[in-house]
């Protein structure tokens, strides 16, 4: 029976090896897609900017904040903080700020269809991976930590 769990915990082990490699390039990905959707969407917030406000006052039902803001910070916040998680520069601070929108987004239409709604479930899932674990090795993120980890010791051998 041992050796039974010791030979499928080093196949286990032995695929998930074969894996690691990829991790980084489907952090991209993911980042890439994330980041398309909300971009998009900015994109086509400033596109037709009365059809915007007009969407904001009347049918979004943004909680505390002023229409006109609420209508400014969102399109702000899908047109920059995509654009830095894609590239992975202060990708969790990104992320978190996207996911902000995401729940906002959520909260406030009423009547949402389940098909978007599981979109933004989804986005929202991938946020928070981008969050919790960082944007990955094929990141401007990860360049600079290494970067700063090369330098910080080599300050402590002088």
């Amino acid at each position: 029976m041992k050796c039974l769990i010791s030979t499928t915990l080093k196949s286990l082990e032995s695929m998930s090896s074969l894996l690691t490699p990829v991790q980084p390039v489907l952090s991209l990905f993911a980042r890439f897609y994330v980041a398309w959707v909300f971009f998009a969407s900015g994109l086509t917030k400033i596109d037709d900017w009365e059809s915007t406000l007009f969407l904001f006052e009347y049918e979004y039902q943004v909680p505390l904040l002023n229409f006109v803001l609420a209508a400014y910070l969102a399109t702000i916040a899908e047109l920059i903080a995509p654009v830095l998680l894609s590239l992975g520069i202060a990708s969790r601070f990104n992320a978190i700020v996207l996911s902000v929108v995401n729940v906002v987004a959520v909260l406030s239409l009423e009547d949402m269809a389940p098909a978007a709604f599981n979109g933004h479930v989804i986005w929202g899932m991938l946020l928070l991976q981008v969050a919790f674990w960082g944007a990955g090795k094929l990141s401007v993120d990860h360049i600079v930590r290494s970067k700063m980890s090369r330098s910080s010791s080599s300050c402590a051998l002088a």
